[in-house]
Order: C-alpha cells, then structure tokens, then sequence
C-alpha cells in the first residue's frame, strides 16, 4: 500500500481501490486505507493524494482542509484558505 501510494505523482489523485488494486489486494480497500490513516510517513508516502472510491476527499489525519490545501498546493503551486 505504501509502495503504490508513493507512486502517485505530485498534483495527482487516486481512489483508494485503485491503491488496493496495485498493492496486490485488489478486494482490500478499507486494509488500504486503515494502512494509509497510520502512515509514519505521510510527506515521504503521499497519502494526502488518496481520495474515496466515491470521488469525496476522505479523511485525513491533519483534517480534510489540510488534505484540501495540500492538494490545491501541488497542483497550483499556491496554499488556499
């Protein structure tokens, strides 16, 4: 889970299933994200760039406008709020 959410490029996104589907464990998408919520390292490991299957932001361990600032940071170059 780790290893695939690294690979999400700057200014990208991607559900959840899709961090399951790569890690091997194409069924373990609340594993991913119960993986991602305890990632020690969250600027090394993006898991900011994970969103819900459903398209709506999801939670984030600093708060979902942290996650939306960071996520508006990487792909303007400029914090929001």
């Amino acid at each position: 889970v780790l290893r695939a959410t690294s690979r999400i490029p700057r200014g990208g996104i991607r559900p959840y299933a899709w961090v399951a589907r790569e890690a091997g464990h194409t069924g373990a998408v609340r594993a991913a994200g119960t993986t991602l919520a305890h990632n020690p390292v969250p600027f090394i490991v993006p898991c900011h760039r994970v969103i819900r299957t459903d398209g709506r932001i999801g939670e984030y361990v600093g708060g979902t406008e942290i996650k939306e600032s960071l996520l508006s940071f990487e792909s303007t170059g400029r914090l929001h709020g």
